[in-house]
């Protein structure tokens, strides 16, 4: 009977100790996520209150930015929008859009065919044809500049939006195959095999089953193009003359010439250059982190 009862104590106590350290688990957890969400709140507040400053602070006038740098607008200007849009932010901005679907559509074509190709075909060369095309990542653009001017100009594409255009799809595409290649490894071929029992050819499998499986990183790679596209300066500013043609970054440096003085409508233009990347990356986030997880492990 006393064996039995020490049994039962012990067990008891064993009972509570497993209790109290569940406990201790839980407030450290607890302890943990919230750190962790303080951490990124802030890094959150960091990250977001320049954005909100500078959509604020092209709504001031001169005096009100000066005076109340950090404060709400005394007086909601509006108009500063327009008056930049109209200063000519509206010309760049549509030459800015038209220039980077392009080169976004362009790199997504081709860069997941070659990828598609590279990752299911198997022939002689396959390896060096993809340490050549990744070898483009170790060209500087700076480095290609005068080449490709000279080239530009004995073509005869100087000064056009091809100018533009072919030479950021050149450089864009070798890390779109690259990250494109990777995920399309670790779709399992049984569905393809499956597809092409049931009749279906090569471009319908990579139509049909490749591009739909492959939105993830497509979406990661077409926001990394865009924003690589949108914010180029260089190229922009040496293969392009006229000022009817010229992207916003370019644009931007005009308008601060021209409105030297005027701050707020300078602000504005920036806040325009910044919102469709902005609207971008809230729209498909969640697309962008899966395919660069997903792709970073996989080759």
């Amino acid at each position: 009977m006393i064996n039995n009862n020490s049994v039962v104590k012990t067990n008891k106590m064993n009972e509570i100790g497993t209790d109290s350290s569940r406990m201790s688990m839980k407030i450290k957890n607890r302890i943990f996520q919230s750190a962790v969400l303080v951490w990124f709140g802030i890094f959150s507040l960091i990250i977001i209150y320049p954005i909100i400053w500078l959509g604020l602070s092209g709504l001031k006038s001169n005096a009100d930015f000066f005076l109340n740098t950090w404060s709400l607008p005394e007086e909601w200007l509006w108009g500063n929008y327009q008056a930049a849009w109209d200063a000519g932010i509206g010309q760049f901005f549509l030459n800015s859009v038209f220039i980077t679907a392009s080169s976004v559509v362009t790199v997504l074509l081709l860069g997941s065919m070659a990828a598609y190709g590279l990752s299911r075909f198997q022939f002689k060369g396959q390896n060096i044809l993809l340490v050549i095309i990744l070898s483009g990542l170790m060209l500087a653009p700076q480095v290609s500049l005068i080449p490709l001017y000279k080239l530009l100009q004995a073509i005869g594409l100087y000064n056009t939006y091809w100018a533009l255009i072919l030479p950021y799809v050149a450089f864009q595409l070798p890390f779109a195959i690259f990250l494109m290649r990777s995920y399309f490894l670790s779709i399992p071929k049984e569905l393809e095999e499956s597809a092409i029992i049931d009749g279906c050819n090569i471009w319908q499998v990579y139509w049909h089953i490749i591009v739909p499986m492959g939105k993830p990183i497509i979406a990661s790679c077409a926001l990394l193009t865009a924003m690589n596209v949108w914010n180029e300066f260089m190229f922009a500013l040496v293969f392009v003359e006229d000022s009817a043609l010229r992207t916003i970054p370019v644009g931007l440096m005009n308008l601060r010439s021209q409105l030297n003085t005027n701050f707020g409508i300078q602000l504005a233009g920036l806040a325009i250059s910044a919102l469709p990347m902005i609207i971008a990356y809230i729209f498909f986030q969640k697309q962008f982190v899966r395919g660069l997880s997903a792709g970073s492990v996989k080759g």
